[in-house]
């Protein structure tokens, strides 16, 4: 692991949880696209999808709705990205501890932001008087810090999971023992169930939409294996 290889990352992932809530809000952060680009930049843009299609299902539970403490997507899925894509000649093992990595980033993502909006709420005070008069130099000024500090909270935060994270997952990986297509089902079985509840939260209040999620689920499983 080198400074070379790490830079580009942990910008990645400062780039992609920027965009989880404070800009541009453009879909970039989510694990398909974090995790695939991630695994780009480490080689293997096809495990990086692989992995970030599995986290995609375990985020469809996130709803960050207001002030509420969430997983953060953005960085996490470029730290497990990358981290499957630099071992996918050993899928099963790879697979497995790509996903784990990133769901412990995103857990301590989820309480940088927290930490973040305490920060914002701190400055914000020391401007009440301009913002409460309308200033426009202290609303930007306010906006650009803190979208600042969370460019930065993203940035470090990837690097330092990535640092910590990778001897961990090489370990791990190296003594895997466990037989492939056993580990690949229980990470695709853990995705599906996270998925399947999500989807149920969202729809099984709602008269008829549950033969639309069954009748969209058959077809979709038709085209798979058709």
């Amino acid at each position: 692991m080198t400074a070379v290889s790490l830079i580009p990352l942990a910008l990645l992932g400062g780039l992609l949880g920027l965009d989880v809530v404070s800009f541009p809000q453009a879909m970039i952060s989510r694990p398909l696209v974090a995790s695939t680009l991630a695994g780009a930049l480490a080689g293997d843009t096809a495990a990086g999808l692989l992995l970030g299609a599995a986290l995609e299902l375990i985020a469809l539970e996130t709803l960050p709705f207001g002030a509420s403490r969430y997983p953060e997507w953005g960085s996490a899925s470029v730290v497990g990205g990358a981290i499957f894509a630099s071992h996918s000649s050993r899928i099963s093992g790879a697979l497995t501890l790509g996903m784990l990595t990133a769901l412990a980033t995103t857990w301590v993502g989820g309480w940088t932001m927290v930490k973040l909006r305490q920060m914002n709420a701190r400055w914000a005070a020391k401007r009440r008087e301009a913002l409460e008069a309308g200033a426009r130099g202290a609303v930007i000024s306010l906006q650009l810090t803190g979208m600042t500090a969370d460019l930065v909270r993203g940035t470090l935060l990837t690097a330092l999971a990535y640092v910590i994270l990778t001897p961990i997952a090489t370990a791990c990986i190296g003594s895997w023992t466990i037989d492939p297509q056993v580990s690949r089902s229980v990470v695709v079985a853990i995705a599906a169930s996270v998925a399947g509840g999500a989807a149920w939260k969202l729809f099984h209040s709602t008269a008829g939409a549950r033969w639309f999620f069954v009748g969209g689920l058959g077809i979709g499983l038709f085209l798979l294996f058709a």
